[in-house]
């Protein structure tokens, strides 16, 4: 694919700052912060403010809840100890994780507890990077009955209250059996979970702690962590879901007093991160290039491979497909480590992007083809479409905007 020296127009700037402004103006985003990059060229906005009825502007070091888009920088520490040799990947995990050693598994995914037979093999620490270790979201079985008892021992979102410490946790999700045989199926999100108390079973270390040694501080990411101390406590916005019928602003959660404004018990891999555009940036360019930042390999180029390329056969990537029509949405195909990867071409973003959305209205990706990334950051939860069409006339105008 032949590659521009050149970054964005400056008409196609300026339409995307229109779009945005655009889904500001009518009040149903309070504000946000995106960032484009190409061969070297960025591109910052900041629009709008801090609350729906007010206050102080938005700014460029703003500080947002990464939601789901913490997945592909936690998945970072999972990398470091794959290029360190203390994880391979079709070890089986019973050594670390023995909640999950010994696995039964339903008879039928949507079928009773208590009907099961013997897990055919243990999990392996690669079912847990692919998210195929047998749990998770599955669109399918959200009335089912391991739908119910995952959520009630282990959900923990902002509406859920707060998360026990990582060891209970893991008891707690040991008490379930498996709704798919391991490597059988791809299903959403609690994986990465499992994935962060791995990495502090197998350093020692809280998550975090091994994170920000290896791949937060090398890169410069002083904003980001799994919560916001005090000192910085004011660059965070309240997060608000919109009411779905009404479209009326709820408070999911304010900043002090919040569910950010301590540490957490549980470290959640899964979406437990705030951080900034420039962060971000910072970590997405470090894939880009291959590991590197600046003149200091942070991760092999081969493990970043291994993230930011397709990991699941034919028969998991039917299963993801499936589950993604079922609600509307595009899966836009693969899945690596962590993050969602382009196999075919769906709406303007070609083959080969990597990155992922989250719930709170925030949505980072990366195009090698392009050299781009583009993050977009907002207050605004997923309750009602609002978010989810500003974050797609995002990538809109940003593939426009591209000068070749």
């Amino acid at each position: 694919m032949r590659q521009s020296n050149r970054g964005f127009s400056e008409a196609g700037l300026r339409r995307m700052r229109d779009v945005l402004e655009r889904h500001v103006e009518s009040g149903k985003i309070p504000g946000l912060v995106a960032l484009v990059s190409r061969n070297g060229e960025m591109h910052v906005e900041a629009l709008g403010t801090m609350r729906h009825d007010g206050g102080a502007p938005m700014c460029r070091d703003t500080i947002f809840r990464m939601a789901s888009t913490s997945k592909p920088v936690t998945m970072a520490a999972a990398m470091v100890l794959l290029d360190d040799c203390r994880l391979r990947l079709d070890d089986s995990i019973d050594k670390w994780l023995p909640e999950l050693a010994n696995r039964q598994v339903l008879k039928r995914a949507d079928g009773p507890l208590d009907d099961t037979v013997p897990a055919l093999r243990p999990i392996t620490v690669r079912d847990l990077l692919t998210s195929t270790f047998g749990l998770g979201v599955d669109f399918a079985l959200m009335q089912s009955p391991i739908r119910a008892a995952t959520f009630e021992r282990t959900d923990y979102s902002v509406a859920s209250g707060p998360a026990p410490d990582p060891d209970e946790w893991m008891r707690r999700l040991g008490e379930l059996p498996l709704s798919y045989q391991p490597g059988e199926r791809w299903q959403y999100d609690l994986s990465n979970e499992v994935v962060g108390v791995l990495v502090a079973r197998v350093t020692g270390k809280p998550l975090e702690t091994f994170l920000r040694e290896r791949v937060l501080d090398p890169l410069g990411m002083k904003d980001t962590g799994f919560h916001v101390p005090s000192g910085k406590i004011d660059r965070l916005p309240p997060l608000y879901g919109p009411d779905p019928q009404t479209g009326d602003f709820l408070m999911w959660d304010e900043a002090i007093g919040g569910r950010f404004s301590q540490p957490p018990a549980f470290q959640g891999g899964g979406g437990g991160l705030a951080s900034t555009v420039d962060d971000y940036y910072a970590y997405f360019q470090m894939l880009l290039n291959h590991g590197m930042h600046g003149n200091e390999r942070i991760l092999s180029r081969t493990v970043v491979e291994l993230m930011t390329t397709n990991r699941l056969t034919p028969e998991q990537q039917a299963a993801r497909d499936t589950m993604y029509r079922n609600i509307g949405h595009a899966s836009h195909g693969g899945w690596g480590f962590g993050m969602a990867v382009r196999t075919y071409r769906s709406d303007y973003a070609p083959i080969g992007q990597f990155g992922w959305d989250g719930g709170t209205g925030t949505t980072v990706y990366a195009d090698p083809g392009n050299r781009l990334t583009g993050i977009l950051l907002t207050q605004v939860g997923m309750s009602n479409a609002d978010s989810l069409h500003l974050i797609q006339d995002f990538w809109t105008t940003v593939y426009q905007a591209i000068e070749d």
